[in-house]
């Protein structure tokens, strides 16, 4: 089985996918998609779909999704395009072996196969002990492949509960961290001319994110570009007391003053008296 969350929810068996079309056994897929070879009890599956409260023949219902889902996978373990030597293990795998019934809950059974997910978490792992060692190359070419398995939101087409809400933020902060640690490992590697561009483009994805502007500004302020460093800073100041009402760090105002030590004064416009500025 080769699942994919990091992006739309793709799940597949033999080639074929098996996500539903309807919200709510997408939904359960989904769920049981992130937990993959994991037991999910029956009642957070409740309580993702049903997050104020199960009604009456809730169970029922969601037996149906499961059942709804096997018949998904049965048809795609009957796929003709799968390949014609299969071992036996491969011949007794069901749809109630892939989608397992068990004393309080159900699991997905990946069968061995690829996980996005675990995939992400294998390369920045690695790419966090390069980063230790002070291997660059090593850490920046991990958390390069890691970053490039996302091809959007995770779980981007799937109504989401309060159990995939977490899940979701908690991916996020993944990728968010890993990020940040690529593109240090890119500053360290004396790139900062060429992460100007992608660093412009994420600040203004992460308004207030604080490392990403610290790191804009450095990469601007190693390019000679001291007034557009000001300018990041100004920006993000103004929008972490709009958005959040906190004043920059102490990483960032000690940027700030830096900007300031190494900018050039202002020259007076002719016919300006001394020492007033515009």
């Amino acid at each position: 089985m080769d699942v994919r969350i990091l992006g739309g929810l793709s799940v597949r068996e033999n080639g074929v996918s098996v996500v539903a079309t309807a919200a709510a056994p997408r939904q359960v897929l989904a769920l049981l998609a992130a937990k993959a070879d994991q037991v999910v009890p029956v009642t957070v599956l409740l309580e993702e779909l049903w997050p104020s409260g199960a009604p009456r023949g809730a169970r029922g219902e969601l037996q149906a999704h499961i059942q709804g889902l096997r018949h998904l996978i049965s048809a795609a373990l009957r796929n003709a395009e799968a390949p014609p030597a299969r071992s036996a293990w491969q011949e007794r795998r069901t749809a109630e072996t892939v989608l397992v019934s068990l004393p309080g809950g159900y699991r997905l059974d990946t069968g061995g196969g690829s996980h996005d997910a675990w995939q992400f978490e294998r390369a920045t792992g690695a790419g966090y002990r390069a980063m230790e060692s002070g291997d660059l190359h090593r850490a920046s070419g991990r958390l390069g492949e890691a970053l490039e398995l996302w091809r959007g939101d995770p779980f981007a087409d799937v109504a989401a509960g309060p159990h995939l809400r977490a899940e979701i933020e908690r991916l996020e902060a993944s990728r968010l961290s890993a990020l940040d640690q690529w593109v240090e490992a890119r500053l360290q590697l004396g790139r900062h001319v060429e992460m100007v561009p992608a660093l412009s483009e994420l600040v203004a994805l992460h308004r207030t994110n604080e490392s990403l502007h610290c790191q804009f500004i450095v990469a601007l302020l190693r390019c000679g570009r001291q007034d557009e460093a000001m300018e990041v800073y100004q920006r993000l100041r103004d929008g972490l007391r709009r958005e959040t009402g906190r004043e920059p760090s102490p990483r960032l105002r000690r940027l700030q003053r830096s900007i300031m030590t190494v900018r050039p004064p202002l020259r007076p416009l002719v016919g300006t008296p001394a020492g007033s500025f515009v």
